[in-house]
């Protein structure tokens, strides 16, 4: 008598010898949630007394290196550098998940009722959206701090106007290739609404691409929120910001400290490669076959 074996679903089901985009998922996943970790809990590690306060200047000696006292050294103005670098990780994810949430929220539906409804109001959305697209996302960003000022909230909406048209475009293009569907036309024929059309028949058939351009627009702003914090227009200086801190690094470097940019360079460096490893591996995931065809295509 045999006894059928249980299919696993396709996301869960590991091999011997797992592929190597799944080990790298699994690297930018694992990189992604130490740090989400180390921003939920650094709070934690100073109430316990385990780090300082990252806030609080000329309590430690200047330019010490990093020892066992102070881990990862400390500053020209007195900072603990591994404190400052620890914090910063709570402000990039806050105002890395407000960017992409803003680009998002304004994105898909403008893109759902573009491509959906057509005619006039398609022909304008699309011409503003690629307008703004066609400009470096960071001079963007940069020209839109300078109005909005400092702040984690200001940051995020300097930062989203670049990811809006990105969304935009994705949503729009699968929603005119979804309408045309028989269970679209069937739905109209029915006497549904454009409401109900849209929220219940398009929405999950068009948004399969939205989480991994989410993921790879978290490792984009992160650079982004870096740039604008080495210009001195992110966060208020009294937050801990690892753009910022680059910026104060640099008028040591030359002298020989170099760990005052090291490690906050180092900690950017890892968030982005984790969340970019992520977000290819959501791809492979969901669009299996968009990732065949291409490399079918590339030419040998």
């Amino acid at each position: 008598m045999s006894v059928a074996k249980r299919q696993l679903p396709r996301l869960i089901r590991f091999s011997g010898r797992p592929s190597l985009s799944l080990q790298l998922t699994a690297i930018g996943l694992a990189i992604t949630l130490i740090f989400l970790g180390i921003a939920i809990l650094a709070p934690v590690f100073q109430t316990w007394g385990w780090i300082q306060n990252p806030t609080e200047s000329l309590i430690n000696p200047i330019h010490d290196p990093p020892s066992l006292k102070y881990l990862f050294g400390t500053t020209r103005q007195g900072y603990d550098v591994f404190s400052r670098t620890l914090y910063g990780t709570q402000a990039a994810l806050q105002v890395v998940v407000l960017a992409t949430a803003f680009g998002l929220i304004i994105g898909v539906p403008l893109g759902l009722v573009s491509g959906y409804l057509g005619g006039k109001l398609d022909r304008i959305l699309l011409f503003f959206m690629d307008t703004i697209y066609t400009l470096p996302g960071l001079l963007l960003s940069v020209t839109l701090a300078f109005v909005v000022g400092r702040g984690i909230l200001n940051a995020a909406i300097a930062i989203s106007i670049a990811y809006i048209p990105q969304y935009y475009r994705v949503v729009r293009n699968h929603t005119v290739s979804v309408k045309t569907e028989l269970f679209v036309e069937a739905a109209q024929a029915m006497g549904a609404s454009t409401g109900r059309i849209l929220t219940r028949y398009l929405f999950f058939n068009v948004v399969q691409s939205v989480p991994v351009l989410f993921t790879l627009n978290a490792a984009d702003a992160i650079l982004t929120l870096g740039g604008l914090g080495f210009l001195g227009l992110g966060l208020p200086e009294e937050t801990p910001e690892w753009g910022h801190d680059l910026r104060l690094a640099l008028e040591a470097l030359p002298t020989g400290v170099w760990w005052t940019a090291l490690f906050p360079g180092l900690g950017m460096t890892l968030m982005v490669v984790g969340l970019s490893l992520l977000g290819e591996g959501l791809n492979e995931f969901i669009n299996p076959r968009l990732r065949r065809d291409s490399w079918s295509q590339t030419p040998p």
